[in-house]
């Protein structure tokens, strides 16, 4: 019988076992739910064993494993913390912590300011919901679609040949020469971040937009029967009144920030002293073959996620 044949009638019995397994354990537990309050708290235990599973096999053991190999080298011999004496020494890792830095300090105030103001400009108006779809758009593609779009805007060529960029083809519009905005530090990083605030900003204004219409009305009457300017009302009724929701778009655009890889890896592969932590783990652990510094990195970077994580979770909570 043929290989493939064969490979396929395999694949088709494995879909067939785990169809079974499904179908058992979801006969459990209607099962237990139908024996009545007393296996309750069983029933309620079957219905997140699978989660728990998952988790545990998902998260908890790699990132064990990830631990542990954090304090090996290359060849998977013992390092002790070498990997993390290297990261705080080496340059080109600081230099990966510096620029993450400037993306967790500029990326969600960057984000959270456009998308505020945006939404405080369309919210009141009649075309409010194409307004909102417009700056969505660029949340339709992925991160690295994102990163193409501006590594064509970015683009380079020498003045005497035809300009592809739309960025250099103002400046020779205004008359001046065509730069390469990508390989010059330190500016090449802010030019990276001006594509992650394109792509995150539509999320920040739909969430503000909404928090904005919650605002009661007569709020804002009261205070314009009171002679407060339009302005006085957006900075002394408004802003405290939406402070969770900018504190949970804050909070989420950090969390993103901090694993940024897509917008790096597309339009510089973190050349010219654009890395990240993300964007260096990855040349570590896949390019140069150290996979304990990868392991390094990405324990450092799950130190920094996690207490943002929690005041996230604290925030939507108070918000609810």
């Amino acid at each position: 019988m043929p290989f493939d044949v064969v490979a396929q009638q395999f694949k088709l019995a494995y879909l067939l076992q785990a169809l079974a397994v499904f179908a058992a354990v979801v006969g459990l537990v209607l099962l237990a739910l139908h024996r009545g309050p007393a296996r309750r708290r069983g029933a309620a235990f079957l219905l997140i064993a699978p989660a728990l599973l998952l988790l545990t096999v998902g998260l908890l053991l790699p990132g064990l494993h990830t631990l542990a190999l954090s304090f090996t080298d290359g060849g998977g011999s013992w390092a002790g913390l070498d990997n993390y004496r290297w990261m705080f020494t080496d340059p080109e890792a600081l230099i990966a912590l510096r620029n993450t830095l400037i993306w967790v300090v500029l990326v969600p105030l960057l984000v959270t300011a456009v998308g505020l103001l945006y939404a405080a400009a369309v919210v009141r108006s009649r075309f409010r919901a194409l307004a909102l779809s417009l700056v969505l758009l660029p949340m339709a593609i992925s991160f690295v679609g994102a990163g193409l779009v501006w590594r064509f805007v970015y683009a380079y060529r020498p003045a005497e040949a035809e300009q592809i960029g739309l960025l250099n083809q103002l400046v020779l519009a205004f008359g001046g020469e065509p730069r390469q905005w990508l390989v010059d530090s330190p500016w090449n990083v802010l030019f990276l971040i001006v594509a992650m605030v394109w792509a995150q900003a539509g999320f920040a204004a739909v969430l503000l937009a909404g928090a904005i219409r919650a605002v009661p009305d007569e709020l804002v009457e009261a205070a314009l029967l009171d002679g407060a300017s339009p302005r006085q009302v957006f900075w002394r009724i408004t802003i405290p009144s939406i402070r969770p929701t900018l504190l949970v778009v804050v909070l989420a655009e950090a969390i993103g920030t901090l694993k940024a890889f897509d917008i790096v890896r597309t339009m510089t592969a973190g050349r010219f002293e654009t890395g990240v932590i993300a964007q260096e783990m990855y040349d570590q652990a896949f390019r140069y073959g150290e996979t304990g510094r990868g392991a390094a990195l990405a324990v450092l970077l799950f130190v920094l996620v996690t207490p943002v994580v929690a005041c996230q979770v604290r925030a939507r909570r108070r918000a609810a």
